[in-house]
């Protein structure tokens, strides 16, 4: 006899159907995993040995054999501890295989027989939602499942339960799906003395979704600054929530099962590497650039990045999504992301005062923004500078809005972008519009129409470039609540774009 257990492997958010085939045959006793399996579910066996002997059962002493199909789909991950174990359950007559026949099974096993949280519990349950299984989950990861509709979810806390439920001894109740209480953010712009123009910009890149690049001397405020965007943006609707944390779920950062709809922020380090910023490794995990998916990606210290790992990231810039080649497949991630950098005009950060800066002023800024290639730049919406807060600005009041004043604003502007794209699939923002769309929705009227034909060729800016202020002018249109993007719509955009880095 052969028992098979449904099960998943993942390529991405992907999910494939893998087939757990059980045999225990006559011969010398062994314990053998099949079917491409990495080093992490070859020691499965191991895992499962003592599992099934802390619940009181001992494996046959006869020549047992497990086939991962498809045998040629590597098998990555600890959450094929469950189905083998129950497999060699069902091979050994303890759990019915009509019982178990119309569930995807996944979970790790502790050596005493309980079940530890595994990552991908959401997109597997999503996919066993879509072809009417039910799914078989650790106890930690059943508020996870919960979400996806019309599924039956079984969430033992350990092995012996979900012996218990199928025996009739035990009933496992269906987990309740959970969402986050998000801890109340301290960061606010009222801390912020100044930079009103740094501040507009900010509103604006989180009213369209925007790129932005501050340039700034040290201790100007830019990581301030970029630190309280996320206090100004909406919180995700249900479909951005769900995209999230389907990410967030196979990269196994769903803390106890619950979801979210604050926006992502990430901040990674300038020594990352290209695999941590868009994904690859071993197992071709998401990078930083799809966990920010659908909030912010900031890089603070913009040049101190290796070169090719921001080349990395111009495509997904451009694209929204990221493609980890590997020899035996293309794995794709989204990665729809707020791209927000700072950085410093030169090495030493005083550029503009001769007080201050190096002896090597101009030449160290030239060989410091040349790190930063042009097509990365005419990806940045926004390029704002930073200037240096004068002493006498750190004594007046705090401003008079606060970041609720400005989220409301932000909020009614992406309303109105909801609305104008809701019939067009994959379009949410200003930022993410292009083509003919664009042209229908952000054509300005004429006078600003010639200002930007004009000021094009005097800015030698390239097509993505008028794209992008076109982009920016019709989120200053939104901000207003204007429906034609007047000129000083396009003025304004057109300040946010510059001749060059140099100072």
């Amino acid at each position: 006899m052969v028992a098979r257990i449904n099960t998943v492997a993942f390529q991405g958010v992907e999910v494939l159907e893998v087939d757990v085939q059980v045999q225990i045959a006559s011969g010398v006793p062994a314990f053998t995993v099949v079917g491409l399996p990495d080093k992490a579910v070859a020691e499965s066996r191991e895992r499962v040995r003592a599992a099934l002997g802390a619940i009181g059962l001992s494996i046959p002493p006869k020549r047992i054999t497990v086939n991962l199909s498809p045998a040629d789909v590597l098998k990555e991950g600890s959450h094929f501890d469950l189905p083998i174990a129950v497999g060699l359950l069902v091979s050994m007559g303890v759990i019915s295989a009509e019982d178990i026949a119309g569930f995807f099974v996944l979970g790790e096993l502790a050596l005493d027989g309980s079940l530890a949280a595994v990552a991908g519990v959401l997109p597997a349950a999503l996919g066993a939602s879509a072809r009417d299984m039910g799914l078989i989950c650790p106890a930690v990861c059943g508020p996870e499942a919960a979400w996806a509709a019309k599924l039956e979810i079984l969430a033992p806390e350990n092995l012996l339960g979900l012996v218990n439920h199928f025996k009739g001894t035990q009933v496992l109740s269906p987990p309740e799906p959970k969402m986050a209480t998000d801890a109340p953010s301290h960061l606010d712009m009222l801390d912020i003395r100044g930079q009103e123009t740094a501040k507009r910009a900010l509103e604006v890149a989180a009213a369209g979704g925007h790129n932005m690049l501050m340039i700034g001397p040290p201790g100007s405020g830019k990581s301030m600054l970029a630190a309280r965007l996320a206090g100004i943006l909406p919180p995700m609707d249900a479909a951005e929530t769900m995209e999230v944390s389907m990410i967030h779920s196979v990269a196994g950062m769903l803390d106890g099962g619950a979801l979210t709809r604050t926006r992502p922020f990430r901040d990674p380090h300038h020594s990352a590497s290209q695999a941590a910023m868009v994904g690859g490794g071993h197992r071709a995990k998401p990078g930083e650039v799809s966990l920010a998916h659908g909030g912010v990606l900031f890089l603070d210290e913009l040049p101190e990045f290796n070169r090719p790992v921001l080349e990395a990231l111009r495509q997904p810039l451009e694209t929204g999504r990221v493609t980890v080649a590997r020899a035996n497949g293309h794995i794709t991630y989204p990665a729809r992301v707020m791209f927000v950098a700072a950085m410093n005009p030169c090495r030493c950060g005083f550029l503009d005062d001769a007080s201050q800066a190096c002896a090597r002023v101009p030449k160290c800024a030239r060989e410091y923004q040349d790190k930063i290639s042009g097509p990365m730049l005419d990806r940045i919406d926004l390029h704002v500078d930073v200037p240096a807060v004068a002493v006498a600005d750190l004594a007046l009041p705090p401003a008079s809005e606060d970041s609720a004043v400005i989220a409301a604003r932000v909020t009614a502007a992406r309303e109105i972008q909801y609305q104008r794209f809701a019939d067009v699939a994959a379009v949410r923002t200003n930022a993410e519009a292009d083509g003919e769309l664009l042209s229908e929705v952000a054509t300005p009227e004429p006078d600003g129409k010639d200002l930007l034909t004009d000021a094009a060729k005097k800015m030698s800016l390239t097509a993505r470039g008028y794209h992008r202020v076109l982009r920016v002018a019709r989120t200053l249109a939104d901000l207003d609540a204007s429906a034609p993007v007047q000129r000083q719509h396009v003025a304004e955009a057109l300040s946010y774009r510059r001749l060059g880095l140099a100072g």
